[in-house]
């Protein structure tokens, strides 16, 4: 009976253990971003890792051959101690060969967290990588051989790659049956992703098949060739080789607008692959890529619309583009899906960006933005969502006062508000807590007239 007692507290245990971490890490990113935190932010982060240092002599960590192996050194993925621990962008930490694993095959959201990825950086975690050697050492547990980098080429695939790329310059069926294995080797093998910025001619004889503005001659052609360069853009070394050579980029962004729905959809990932750079941003956003990603996320084919969501998202965290974004219609359409419960998350992470531009702030009121950010405060059970919400609202209340009347009647019926600005996240505390002030002094003008 005893056993069972402790089993049924177990999953209890676990949760409240989720919860801290969560909130810890909120409380240690405000302390690491923000330079005007409270002390108290300081404290709670204290007594969270207390309460933590409690459950984790109560929590059974992972046992192998009678050896308890700490939580903390266990991959997300492989679910297996880690031999090579590294931090994605997200700050959560993979076993390399896993976590790369997933990024070439062009997964680009956190397996723990579901956030978007906007690098594709790994940085090696030295402190978790000597502690698990330290444990290792402790226990006389012999450290494994490293796996072998797959992304060392040999003098078979230098071979194999010329004789493919030889074949584009060949008859149709050539460089379509090269094209096709192209795509399959690329995506299969990083080493072939690696050759491709040791040579300089490699690009031009890629894209030879794909006349500049007849690129969709043969569909099955351009498809395989497109899906190649976004294989080939996950690789750091090729993000800016291939965003400077004159004709990717303009070779993506007319495949964004025409071809089969795949190579639409593998176009705008490729121009989010090549987005990761600030430099390559700007060159993307001056080649015209704007316009057609937001008319092919308007548009509505799943994936296609993921994908280009991504790639507006990352093209507008410089300045530049976010005026070219909402230029070209941006906040209309992005709004318009948001309201229909189509890929809120990214696209309200997209116009928290946004609102930096005045010119946006004002669309966004004009159509009827509040109403719907209200809701989604009100309703959404993701932390995050509402955090952009509230980040947006503030933004309008303080350009628009027309707005506040109906901020006014939501706060006085259910205290949405009120709500988060005491259970929210650090940054949806504070905006909301903007937008209550707002509202007080409204209300006290108001009173004193």
């Amino acid at each position: 009976m005893a056993e069972a007692g402790v089993l049924e507290t177990m999953p209890r245990t676990m949760t409240k253990e989720t919860e801290l971490k969560k909130e810890l890490e909120k409380l240690v990113k405000t302390i690491l971003v923000e330079e005007d935190y409270r002390l108290e932010v300081t404290d709670e982060a204290t007594r969270i890792l207390s309460v933590l240092k409690e459950l984790k002599f109560k929590k059974p960590s992972k046992v192998v051959d009678n050896i308890v192996i700490p939580e903390e050194f266990i991959c997300p993925i492989s679910k297996e101690i880690m031999n090579d621990p590294v931090v994605l962008a997200t700050g959560q930490t993979y076993d390399r060969p896993f976590i790369q694993r997933l990024l070439n095959e062009g997964h680009r959201t956190c397996p723990q967290t579901q956030q978007v990825i906007s690098r594709t950086f790994l940085t090696p975690n030295h402190l978790v990588q000597e502690m698990i050697s330290k444990w290792r050492k402790e226990r006389g547990i012999e450290q494994p051989k490293p796996l072998v980098d797959d992304g060392v080429h040999t003098d078979a695939d230098r071979v194999c790659l010329k004789s493919l790329l030889e074949k584009m310059s060949s008859s149709l069926s050539d460089k379509k049956e090269a094209a096709k294995e192209l795509r399959l080797l690329t995506k299969r093998k990083p080493s072939f992703r690696a050759l491709f910025s040791d040579s300089t001619d490699a690009i031009p004889q890629l894209l030879n098949p794909l006349s500049p503005g007849r690129a969709n001659t043969h569909p099955d052609l351009q498809e395989d060739l497109i899906t190649t360069i976004f294989n080939l853009s996950i690789h750091e070394n090729n993000k800016r080789l291939f965003a400077e050579n004159p004709h990717v980029i303009p070779l993506l962004v007319e495949s964004v607008r025409s071809g089969t729905t795949e190579t639409r959809s593998n176009a705008a990932a490729a121009l989010f692959s090549l987005s990761a750079l600030d430099s390559n941003k700007l060159i993307i956003g001056k080649s015209g890529a704007l316009k057609p990603l937001i008319d092919l996320l308007e548009e509505g084919h799943p994936p296609a619309m993921r994908d280009a969501a991504l790639a507006i998202f990352n093209l507008c965290l410089v300045l530049e583009n976010k005026v070219r974004a909402v230029q070209e219609g941006a906040v209309r359409v992005i709004l318009k899906k948001i309201m229909d419960c189509i890929l809120v998350d990214e696209l309200l992470a997209t116009l928290a960006v946004l609102t930096s531009q005045q010119e946006a702030v004002e669309e966004m009121g004009l159509l009827g933005a509040v109403p719907c950010l209200i809701d989604i405060m009100r309703e959404s059970s993701s932390e995050r969502n509402k955090e952009n919400c509230a980040a947006i609202l503030h933004t309008i209340c303080l350009n628009d006062r027309t707005k506040w009347p109906a901020v006014m009647e939501e706060e006085k019926a259910n205290a949405t508000l009120s709500i988060l600005a005491e259970h929210g996240t650090s940054r949806a505390k504070r905006k909301a807590n903007g937008i209550l002030k707002i509202l007080n002094r409204a209300a006290s003008i108001t009173h004193t007239l």
